[in-house]
């Protein structure tokens, strides 16, 4: 996976949200199969159901798809030309950055209007048709679209975010800092900390519990389906904190080795990572404390091979400045004789 992420990075950024949305669109159909599917008791309804999913996902799917196309393919240009070396225009470039930056925000805002939608287009379409609802889908359908919906918005995001960064950041900020430019809203690790939380506790507990409140459906175990359900929580709430816990240790485990290599007297080390967040300036800051620190030794080899390395030390500590310091001193002049 990574060989084909530096290989074709906008591909991949591309195809990154298609296995969360498949996953959230399994647990979708099954949800509608097994609950909501005997609550279709009237007539007709569940023939409009399945003209109701007959029209409304290829339009739902070929708009998010078309939105999320758009945005992948306004990076082309850029990128391609970052990948010859070509120049590519300041404006040009600063709008691509912000956009990569906010790529996860946009898919996730397409995700999750597209489920909003798909639930509320679902209870619409088969209350016009005027025939009696069972008030039980007026709960199960929205618990699908919610579930499957947050399975896959979560886990949409942090899979492009993940993307984005380790295969289009380092071509796109090859000479700027993720972290300095204006106008972008990075996820910090404050949200990323309240994002696992919710993924990681809130959304499970709070699905069980509109499975708790919510009539049980015909023809299902409600303790099984509730253990079940929460199964599935659990587990891509555990996915989301790996993700999430590789986002936060490896910039630390980068940090911490090369922490280790100064301490050992190697001022040639950086740390290649590109992040908008936090990290991101933490990061640019130490490789410009390292760079400094590479000057400042570079400049006293060279300054101390002519004055001596103790007087370069102490000149340099002292860094008087453009203004110079004013000091009492004696100079002792000896001629030698016949030398």
């Amino acid at each position: 996976m990574d060989a084909a992420l530096k290989r074709h990075p906008l591909l991949v950024t591309a195809l990154a949200p298609v296995i969360p949305h498949l996953l959230g669109s399994a647990f979708n159909i099954w949800y509608n199969m097994t609950v909501v599917d005997p609550l279709l008791i009237a007539a007709g309804l569940k023939q409009r159901f399945i003209d109701t999913v007959i029209v409304w996902n290829p339009i739902a799917y070929l708009a998010a798809v078309a939105i999320w196309t758009y945005l992948i393919l306004s990076l082309r240009p850029a990128f391609q030309r970052l990948r010859r070396a070509e120049n590519v225009p300041a404006d040009q470039l600063n709008r691509d950055r912000r956009r990569l930056v906010h790529l996860p925000w946009y898919g996730a805002a397409i995700s999750g209007a597209s489920w909003l939608l798909g639930a509320i287009a679902f209870l619409v379409s088969l209350a016009i048709t005027g025939r009696p609802m069972n008030a039980q889908l007026f709960w199960h359908l929205p618990i699908s679209f919610g579930i499957s919906g947050f399975i896959a918005t979560t886990q949409g995001f942090f899979v492009i975010e993940w993307a984005t960064q380790w295969g289009l950041f380092p071509l796109f900020f090859q000479d700027a800092r993720p972290d300095r430019l204006k106008g972008i809203r990075p996820i910090s690790l404050r949200m990323r900390g309240f994002m696992w939380a919710v993924s990681a506790s809130v959304c499970p507990i709070g699905s069980l519990l509109l499975l708790l409140f919510a009539p049980p459906s015909p023809g299902t175990n409600p303790l099984l389906f509730g253990v079940f359900v929460g199964v599935i929580g659990v587990a891509f709430a555990l996915f989301s904190a790996l993700l999430i816990g590789r986002s936060v240790a490896e910039p630390v485990d980068e940090l911490r080795e090369a922490a280790q290599a100064v301490t050992q007297g190697r001022l040639d080390v950086q740390v290649p990572l590109r992040r908008a967040d936090e990290f991101g300036a933490l990061i640019g800051e130490f490789n410009l404390m390292v760079t400094g620190l590479r000057e400042k030794e570079q400049l006293r080899q060279t300054f101390g091979a002519h004055v001596g390395r103790k007087a370069a030390e102490e000149i340099l500590t002292r860094d008087p400045g453009l203004g110079g310091t004013e000091q009492e001193i004696t100079v002792m002049f000896v001629d030698i004789r016949s030398f």
